[in-house]
């Protein structure tokens, strides 16, 4: 799937601005990833694009979230891998624990970006380019910071090979590469 398929795709069950400045995120973030780890990186990136496909269908019901995305993409013959990192991104409906580098990596860097987000939004200038890896870090510890983001998830970055303050870095640096689009 290209990614102008992905995007047109994500486009007909995601209308929140938000949540679609989070996919594109998240997509960039996958690429980073996937380039630091040798991987596809479009197959990576429409991954991120794509792993909230369902989120609004669902009303954000963790018990439902992924089983629809599984069979939209089904549908429209998403490769069976990304499909399962997109419904491995939320153990919840996937009864069971990740265990490859993709998922690792999609529950880690989807993740991530709400932390990055937020600490970027207590920065006086609320600009991402003046957001250190040190900050976030540091706000991974602050469990009332961002109370909903999954710090275990992030530390999945550990189960790809990456310390937390290289991945921090990998997607701060991602996420500044779109900064303009995400209006930070």
């Amino acid at each position: 799937m290209t990614r102008d398929d992905a995007l047109t795709l994500l486009k007909q069950y995601v209308k929140n601005e938000r949540m679609l400045n989070h996919c594109y995120a998240s997509e960039a973030v996958m690429r980073a990833l996937a380039q630091r780890l040798g991987q596809d990186e479009e197959k990576w990136a429409v991954t991120g694009l794509l792993h909230d496909i369902d989120i609004e269908l669902v009303d954000a019901d963790l018990n439902r979230h992924g089983r629809e995305a599984e069979r939209i993409l089904g549908e429209k013959g998403v490769d069976a891998e990304i499909i399962d990192a997109i419904v491995m991104h939320n153990e919840t409906v996937a009864g069971k624990k990740r265990e490859t580098l993709f998922q690792h990596a999609l529950a880690a860097g989807e993740t991530v970006t709400g932390l990055i987000v937020a600490t970027t939004l207590v920065y006086p200038d609320k600009k991402l380019s003046s957001v250190k890896p040190k900050s976030v870090v540091k706000r991974m510890k602050e469990r009332a910071f961002a109370a909903s983001v999954n710090r275990d998830n992030i530390m999945e970055c550990e189960a790809i090979g990456i310390p937390l303050n290289e991945f921090v870095e990998i997607c701060i640096g991602a996420m500044n590469g779109i900064s303009g689009q995400l209006g930070l």
